[in-house]
């Protein structure tokens, strides 16, 4: 197998390339297993382990390699080149959080803002320099832009990119470590140098990307002047009309536009492309009428108005509205049930078999809802985005922990912690501390403030001198277990740094976790959420020495943002056929039904993000490319899932 090939939309990606991939190597295991496949993320790579355990029916295989296009490991290699060598020796990649907190360090050193708005804007300029090097851009260019023709906000931007394009690498040096973006297209480049100068006999194949970083269409190219090498996209239109294809002929929004971009690059017509080989799956004869006249009905309605032609009467395009139904609901919350009900109504019809259904969005607010509506009848279906740390038990916990302290115990922050089912607290201790101290006057501030109020409270001969006690035991514990935090607090010291704040918490957390004869530890970093929330805050300590000056106001903000990027995800999958997947996700895949669901603008395609450094003119003028780019690819998965055979869109009006 060698060339270009693509897989059109509405036939299983996976499946497919599971099928032919048998098909042309499965009759000599020892040629399958040298296989190499590039799939575009990890999640990618675990999905074709299962296509090819269903196309097999179960048979023990020896698995082609699978690796993620994102994160090519030089150890991986077994090309001897020198130049593969070479790569492996490359400094490792900075660390997320270490990279955040070091450009923190020079956004505070640079403006007057808080810690928590420093790492915002730290976040936003590392991803600006992500944009730099991967479109592999000199920053010396941007002397040549002209201030004065820019607001003066823009000039002053420009001098503090300057300022930081100087010092980060010298950093970077200083760190011993690399930009992950410039490794990874450091680590592509040696291995296109090493397939020029020995071209490996096995099969290395890459699907379903789009190529739309230059560093990954710059793999495809290599891959495809390899002995056995192949491309295989994912939904190209091969009926497009020739003269869609001539550059800059569809705009950057069509769906098509990405492919066409990559194809040019490749230096292919589309014309040129083929099928993939073996193995398509072929639906029934409905379906397959229904898949085709939706992607006629999407290739009219989204062609360029000078290349459009008027649909025919009894036109095909008219078989595509067959199994596409659309909802508009009243509102977020009945968009959620409305979804939920059609998933186990399909569940019911399908009992038996094994049809899949999947809701894809990327609205993360009705993913939640549609998840909880779901847990009503026991239905419990895997998110492929998990759920952010912060909202689950352990994280949530922590941040409670947290904002208690730094509030000094104030009535809202402190009785929500004892709440948490984490803080080890006995329900009746806090409902007393709650009637003989927080009710009323707002107590001073602190333990003191606390037992002033409890003293006040037993001052009353009306009240009950058991919820006294009962109160008080509750505060003395609180007074030792959050003594590390409360401490740090009280003393407020420029001198703490984000590690000394950290270690306070951590002992503070443990210490009010604990339970009888459970230990604090035990309970909080147990299951999945706290073991993420321990891998998290283990991260945290290893990069976080450098940030100084954290102050009690500033740090329940600080801990929030630095773990705000952090997921947990199950480690096994739930219900076996229903899922929530987002564009990506979906892209390789195909369920009998497939729900698009929060089609709202903004949402999908998502708004085009602002950019804090750079406006639209100066990204112009530097090389970047304008926010409107990713419209496109959102359009391209959002044809690739609307060519399910039964299809459901919606949105809350």
């Amino acid at each position: 197998m060698r060339g270009l090939y693509t897989i059109p939309a509405g036939t299983p990606f996976l499946d497919a390339l599971a099928s032919g991939l048998l098909a042309e190597y499965g009759s000599d295991p020892a040629v399958f297993s040298s296989v190499r496949v590039f799939l575009p993320t990890r999640r990618a790579c675990q999905a074709m382990a299962d296509a090819f355990l269903r196309v097999s029916n179960g048979a023990p295989l020896l698995l082609p390699k699978m690796e993620p296009l994102g994160d090519i490991d030089p150890e991986d290699w077994h090309e001897p080149a020198s130049a593969a060598a070479a790569a492996a020796n490359l400094p490792p990649a900075i660390g997320q959080i270490r990279r955040q907190l070091l450009l923190t360090k020079l956004v505070l050193q640079r403006g007057d803002t808080t810690p928590d708005q420093a790492l915002k804007l730290a976040e936003a300029l590392g991803l600006w320099l992500d944009q730099v090097q991967i479109h592999d851009l000199d920053v010396a260019k941007l002397a040549d832009l002209v201030p004065d023709e820019y607001a003066k906000h823009w000039s002053e931007t420009l001098e503090f990119l300057r300022i930081v394009t100087e010092f980060w690498p010298a950093i970077l040096e200083q760190e011993g470590v690399m930009d992950p973006v410039e490794r990874r297209r450091a680590i592509i480049e040696s291995q296109v140098e090493a397939w020029t100068m020995s071209p490996p006999a096995t099969p290395v194949i890459a699907a379903g990307s789009t190529g739309s970083l230059p560093s990954t269409a710059a793999l495809m190219r290599a891959i495809l002047d390899l002995p056995s090498g192949a491309v295989v996209l994912p939904g190209l239109d091969t009926e497009l009309p020739v003269e869609a294809w001539e550059p800059e002929a569809l705009p950057e929004g069509h769906p098509q536009r990405g492919l066409g971009n990559l194809l040019q690059s490749l230096g292919v017509a589309a014309a040129d492309v083929a099928l993939f080989p073996h193995g398509l799956q072929q639906h029934d004869p409905v379906y397959a009428r229904r898949i085709s006249g939706r992607a006629l009905l999407l290739r009219d309605a989204l062609m360029p108005a000078d290349l459009a032609k008027p649909l025919e009467k009894g036109s095909p395009a008219a078989d595509g509205l067959e199994g596409l139904i659309e909802v508009v609901a009243s509102g977020p919350e009945a968009e959620a049930r409305i979804i939920a009900l059609r998933l186990r109504l399909f569940l019911e019809e399908t009992a038996g078999n094994s049809s899949t259904a999947a809701l894809i969005t990327t609205d993360r607010g009705l993913a939640k809802r549609v998840t909880a509506e779901l847990l009503r009848w026991n239905i419990e279906i895997d998110d492929s985005a998990g759920v952010p740390l912060g909202e689950t038990p352990a994280g949530v916990y922590l941040r409670l922990v947290a904002e208690a302290a730094a509030e000094r115990l104030a009535p809202v922050p402190l009785l929500s912690l004892l709440k948490h089912p984490l803080s080890g607290t006995d329900r009746q201790a806090a409902e007393a501390l709650e009637r003989a101290a927080l009710r009323g006057i707002r107590p001073a501030p602190g333990i003191a403030g606390l037992m002033a109020a409890l003293e006040s409270y037993r001052g009353n001969p009306k009240h009950d001198p058991e919820i006294f006690d009962t109160a008080k035991a509750l505060v003395n514990h609180l007074a030792e277990a959050l003594a590390p935090l409360l401490c740090m607090v009280e003393q407020d010291t420029p001198e703490a740094d984000l590690n000394d704040w950290l270690n306070a918490h951590i002992r503070a957390a443990e210490n009010l976790a604990a339970q009888g004869e459970t230990g604090g530890a035990d309970r909080l970093w147990a299951e999945e959420s706290g073991e993420a929330a321990a891998s998290a805050i283990d991260g945290l300590l290893s990069a976080a020495g450098d940030l100084d000056d954290v102050h009690a106001r500033d740090y329940p903000a600080v801990f929030e943002e630095l773990t705000a990027g952090q997921t947990v995800r199950p480690r096994y999958g739930k219900h076996p056929r229903l899922a929530i997947l987002g564009p990506l996700e979906a892209r390789l895949q195909c369920p009998d039904l497939a729900i698009l669901g929060g089609l709202v603008e903004g949402s999908w395609p998502p708004e085009p993000s602002r950019d804090p450094w750079m406006g639209r003119p100066m990204r112009k003028d530097f090389g970047l490319p304008l926010p409107e780019w990713r419209i496109g690819l959102a359009a391209h998965d959002f044809c690739q899932a609307m060519a399910a055979p039964d299809v459901m869109m919606t949105r809350a009006g």
